[in-house]
């Protein structure tokens, strides 16, 4: 009867409202630890583009460039074209 008694209270406390409350609590502090590795990953990022910009480079055209490197060829043509004409249109 103890036994069954323990099982009861180990599953009401893992079952609360319906809700599987260790599986909840995994995925809040999987969520948690992620959230750390992010400000870390961001500060470290941040160190880079300090560095980049003590060695003498335009952090605003390094971060363009990152931009660029993420889209496809064929993106970056249509851009490049879109804002040469403007360019053209405005007498730049």
């Amino acid at each position: 009867m103890l036994a069954t008694i323990e099982n009861q209270e180990t599953d009401s406390d893992r079952q609360v409202g319906g809700i599987a409350a260790d599986r909840l609590r995994s995925i809040i502090e999987r969520v948690e630890r992620l959230e750390e590795e992010r400000k870390a990953l961001a500060a470290d990022i941040k160190d880079v583009f300090t560095e980049a910009k003590s060695a003498g480079f335009d952090v605003r055209t390094v971060k363009q460039i990152i931009r660029l490197r993420k889209q496809e060829p064929a993106e970056i043509e249509e851009q490049e074209t879109l804002l040469d004409i403007y360019r053209r249109a405005l007498g730049m």
